[in-house]
């Protein structure tokens, strides 16, 4: 067995032997990493409903412009993902997918290619500093990272925005390095990524590349190559590229969408913890161990040779990409994990220079300590698992039982290489522990029976859909919903759906028929006061769950008022 894993890594020259074969291994993998889950996992709040309404309400009102989320303007985030989202609903729809515009995974595509080409464009940006074995190990293991899977399965901005991200980097990277030739190129994919970067998520993308800039200019007391960015013509091009969208959204909205974009969500992140997401300074660093798993061994090697070398070219360019703009995250009170995905790929390609040039050298004494990281992490995430079944009274999925025996090899094995460590072999195998592991806690728990209890929204959206079966004479029933209002409740049913307090459902329900409530039972009591005793309003069933925000206990009554004597509903 010593020498088959060894052997391992070998067989990476074979996949390294040319662009194609080596973008080729790298898709599948991300296909392999990303795909479990994808088309099962409910929409997770808040966010993904989030942007998946707003969408969904574009293609209901043909207003490709304003960004609403029922009758709120959602002014937080520019156009991009809308779009993409808008245009992936329509072509799924086009080629006859059933209720493309209901399904939340039809939203998630963009985030897949987001994350796809975000893997490719590290291999990419990785062969500025070194050949095709190390980029490739480069995009193995930015692709095998935790954070990035998860926003693969989100239908949000993160991915995608990492990509224009890398790109930006990859190309600045050559012009840096000295490249000569295809300047032009280089600088119309630089302004490009920038362009999309602004319509997807706003200033995070040119941040990167300009703190980049001032370190490196600081280090090399000038910026002359920047010259070969073309930055008068590159900056006219990535505004000509969002322009048009701004003007139409600032008189649409008579200038509200800077006002609330920048004055307050932007503003408002920086200067305290938005929405109950602040945390103190290095949380994103102890975050790290899990985020960035099974990366983050192989970075805490490579955090040595990466100061040793820091004054070359190559490394300087990589920590300017990194330590700039991870200091703005950890500074900034409002953090969420995702923040610093944008900065994985550096690490990535860090890691793997590291072991190219270094190999097991990296590994002495104490050091080795951290690589047990690698297996026992999934481990941790197991045994998580079976105590959340264990509270929640409810088993996991049998992908999950799949996926447990060869997690446990894996570790096992894994934790007995490191006896007679060799590094390489380890970081190229990794990504297999990340799939056995993605496989069984996505496949098997997050949308196994385990998240039953949690999957209020679409339990419910299934209660009014059988309150409509029991109900044949109401070709539609009108919705609404007390206390429960979280975004995923909105984009399952109806894009009207009422926000009521309980008097007001009672009185919905009572004044025409063909009408349902949603009635927690802490606001029951007012709920059923309120009707009056009216006997033509029903139960017709009660759900039990935990709410997926907070974590609270909920216990919510359907309450439906059918159609009227004629059976016509009105």
């Amino acid at each position: 067995m010593k020498s088959g894993i060894f052997q391992l890594h070998d067989k990476a020259a074979y996949f390294a032997a040319s662009h194609r074969r080596a973008c080729t291994l790298l898709t599948l993998v991300c296909l392999a990493l990303f795909l479990p889950g994808f088309f099962s996992l409910q929409p997770m709040d808040r966010d993904e409903p989030r942007f998946a309404q707003a969408t969904k309400q574009m293609l209901e009102t043909g207003d490709l412009i304003s960004i609403r989320f029922q009758n709120e303007a959602r002014n937080k985030k520019p156009v991009g993902i809308y779009w993409m989202q808008a245009a992936l609903v329509r072509g799924a729809k086009a080629v006859g997918i059933p209720q493309a515009r209901a399904s939340i995974w039809v939203y998630r595509l963009p985030s897949l290619f987001g994350a796809i080409a975000a893997a490719l464009l590290t291999y990419w940006a990785a062969l500025a500093f070194a050949g095709r074995r190390t980029a490739l190990l480069s995009g193995l293991l930015f692709a095998s990272t935790l954070i990035i899977g998860v926003e693969a399965r989100l239908a949000k901005t993160d991915a995608m925005m990492a990509a224009t991200v890398v790109g930006a980097m990859g190309a600045m990277a050559r012009i840096y390095l000295g490249q000569t030739s295809g300047l032009w190129k280089l600088a119309a994919f630089f302004w490009s990524a920038i362009g999309l970067g602004l319509l997807v998520k706003g200033p995070i993308t040119p941040m990167v590349p300009l703190l980049a800039l001032v370190a490196l200019g600081i280090k090399d007391r000038g910026i002359g190559w920047a010259r070969g960015l073309k930055p008068l013509a590159g900056l006219a091009w990535s505004l000509a590229l969002v322009a048009p969208w701004f003007i139409l959204i600032m008189i649409a909205t008579d200038g509200a969408f800077l006002r609330d974009s920048v004055g307050q969500d932007m503003l408002g992140k920086v200067s305290s913890g938005k929405e109950s997401h602040g945390a103190p300074p290095l949380t994103y660093l102890a975050a790290f161990w899990a985020t960035a798993w099974p990366m983050a061994p192989f970075a805490a090697l490579a955090a040595p040779f990466a100061w040793a070398e820091r004054r070359s070219r190559q490394i300087a360019f990589l920590l300017a990409w990194l330590i700039p703009s991870w200091i703005v995250f950890e500074v900034t009170p409002t953090k969420l994990p995702h923040y610093v995905l944008p900065l994985y790929p550096a690490i990535a390609i860090l890691c793997a220079l590291a072991i190219e040039r270094l190999g097991d050298q990296l590994v002495r004494g104490w050091r080795r300590v951290v690589l047990y990281w690698l297996p026992a992490f999934p481990l941790v995430l197991v045994a998580a698992a079976i105590g959340g079944a264990f509270f929640v009274k409810q088993q996991p999925g049998l992908l999950f039982f799949f996926g447990l025996p060869i997690i446990i090899a894996l570790a096992y094995v894994m934790a007995r290489w490191l006896a007679w460590i060799k590094l390489d072999a380890l970081a190229f195998a990794s990504p297999v522990l990340a799939f056995a592991l993605y496989l069984g806690v996505y496949g098997g728990v997050l949308t196994g029976p385990t998240m039953s209890p949690f999957a209020l929204s679409p339990r419910l959206a299934q209660a009014l859909e059988r309150a409509e079966a029991a109900n044949p004479a109401c070709r539609d029933i009108a919705p609404a919903t007390t206390t429960y209002r979280e975004p995923s409740l909105v984009f399952l049913t109806r894009t009207d759906i009422a926000m009521l307090d309980a008097e007001q459902a009672a009185a919905f329900v009572r004044e025409a028929p063909c009408r349902a409530a949603l009635v927690e039972s802490r606001v029951e009591a007012r709920f059923l006061a309120a009707l009056g005793g009216d006997a033509s309003i029903v139960v017709s069933e009660r759900l039990q769950g935990i709410n997926l925000n907070g974590g609270r206990k909920l216990d919510i009554g359907v309450y439906v008022r059918g159609a009227d004597v004629t059976g016509a509903q009105k």
